[in-house]
């Protein structure tokens, strides 16, 4: 299957537009920081970024003194990603085939890209593969009740989450302004299985709350955990 198929390079442009340089509300306001902190309390030399889409994080893992290298297959994402960051390195590659050495890096970054990957065992035994003894995997994922989950109005007219056909793995298209992607929904479970099958140690979990003030904004992600964070380090 072509990686067109799940929509990111014919939504790269509208991706790039949504995105602009500080990202969208859900990660300046809820996953940024956290995942800063994490990042900021080892000591990296070396990152892999797998889906670096427009390069963000890989430029702001550049700004702490770490050196980046960023993958994506979608060719509009990589090369908006090297124009912003022309001394960076980015390459053309799928998180199933990472084409680096075993015991590469010193930490690798999945950041709101589980959901888009269709063969997540060969994805996680890859970044596993690559990460050197004591390295750590650090994930941003959409949680997974917000995957099975669906924003309804009751008889009040107040929106509550839904949640139904939890146990059922299933990839499904989400669409919002202009971008159309296909995205995974996993119960937590099949994550936490696949990562612990590869060796992993979890040394860290988040759930996220926004850090915004504004009740409008903050309310969906403050009501059901929108967002996980973890931290898994590899013997």
């Amino acid at each position: 299957m072509e990686y067109s198929d799940n929509g990111w390079e014919s939504s790269a442009r509208a991706w790039i537009t949504d995105m602009a340089e500080a990202g969208d509300y859900s990660r300046r306001h809820v996953l940024d920081a956290p995942m800063m902190a994490r990042l900021r309390q080892g000591r990296f030399r070396t990152a892999l970024d797998v889906g670096c889409g427009e390069g963000r994080f890989c430029r702001m893992m550049r700004a702490e003194g770490i050196e980046p290298t960023g993958i994506d297959p979608a060719p509009t994402l990589l090369a908006t990603a090297q124009d912003r960051d022309p001394g960076g390195r980015y390459l053309s590659a799928r998180a199933e085939a990472l084409p680096f050495g075993a015991d590469s890096f010193d930490l690798v970054v999945s950041y709101l890209t589980l959901i888009d990957i269709d063969d997540i065992d060969a994805a996680l035994a890859e970044m596993t593969r690559v990460l050197r003894p004591g390295g750590t995997l650090l994930i941003a994922n959409l949680n997974s009740f917000s995957t099975a989950g669906e924003w309804v109005r009751d008889e009040t007219g107040r929106a509550k989450l839904v949640i139904d056909d939890y146990l059922t793995p299933r990839a499904e298209w989400v669409s919002w302004r202009g971008i159309s992607i296909r995205n995974w929904h996993r119960p937590m479970h099949r994550y936490m299985q696949a990562l612990i099958g590869c060796g992993l140690r979890l040394v860290h979990f988040d759930e996220p709350a926004p850090d915004d003030a504004d009740p409008d904004r903050a309310d969906r992600f403050r009501r059901c955990p929108y967002f996980h964070i973890m931290e898994w380090h590899k013997s």
